[in-house]
């Protein structure tokens, strides 16, 4: 009972891209958070896509380099044990990963990943410019993550765009890329908190 309880005080909530009034962790604590993921260097962009609609709702962009983070653009998903720093989560482990996904994924939005296979010099220059890039204003996550990738070796055809699904439209159409699509049918909210908070011990 007292994991649920403090499942509910967690603040891992909503898709959607707005200004985050959060303060920033210490340098201390991101760099104690840092966690590096086995296999090979990947970039994975995440799509919020609305299951009545077919719009977006938010973007974010998963870099797995010499440690894995989630730049997570104007959005929403905070934790008191995740590290954030100028819009960058740390410590993405496969927990967190899962939480991450499961937060936005709900009955009215399914969360799409998009991964490449990338070189470990792909991976530090968009670890870099990740960390570089500072916190995103509301309704810019697309923007600024088009930005991101556009300056990385092979993703130079990314066309800059303030709209998630033509994000999503332009990765598919590059060789390589791995496509999932996460759906979960339930609030979104109280529930994820909860799962976050179980995936994370």
């Amino acid at each position: 009972m007292t994991r649920y309880f403090a499942g509910l005080a967690l603040v891992a909530l909503l898709a959607g891209c707005a200004a985050d009034t959060s303060p920033d962790s210490p340098i201390e604590a991101v760099q104690a958070a840092a966690y590096q993921a086995p296999g090979p260097k990947t970039l994975t962009v995440f799509t919020m896509v609305n299951n009545r609609t077919g719009s977006g709702g938010h973007t974010a962009l998963m870099v797995n380099g010499s440690q894995r983070v989630i730049f997570d653009p104007a959005g929403s998903f905070r934790d008191p044990r995740v590290t954030e720093r100028g819009d960058v989560l740390y410590g993405v482990t496969p927990g967190w990963l899962q939480a991450y996904k499961s937060a936005h994924a709900r009955s009215t939005y399914h969360v799409v990943s998009q991964e490449f296979v990338v070189t470990p010099e792909q991976a530090e220059k968009a670890l870099r410019l990740v960390q570089a890039n500072g916190a995103v204003p509301g309704a810019f996550c697309a923007n600024a993550t088009t930005g991101i990738l556009s300056q990385i070796d092979g993703f130079e055809g990314v066309k800059q765009t303030f709209y998630p699904v033509k994000l999503m439209e332009q990765i598919e159409t590059f060789p390589g890329v791995r496509t999932t699509r996460l759906y979960e049918n339930d609030a979104g909210d109280v529930i994820d908190a909860v799962k976050a908070g179980q995936l994370a011990q």
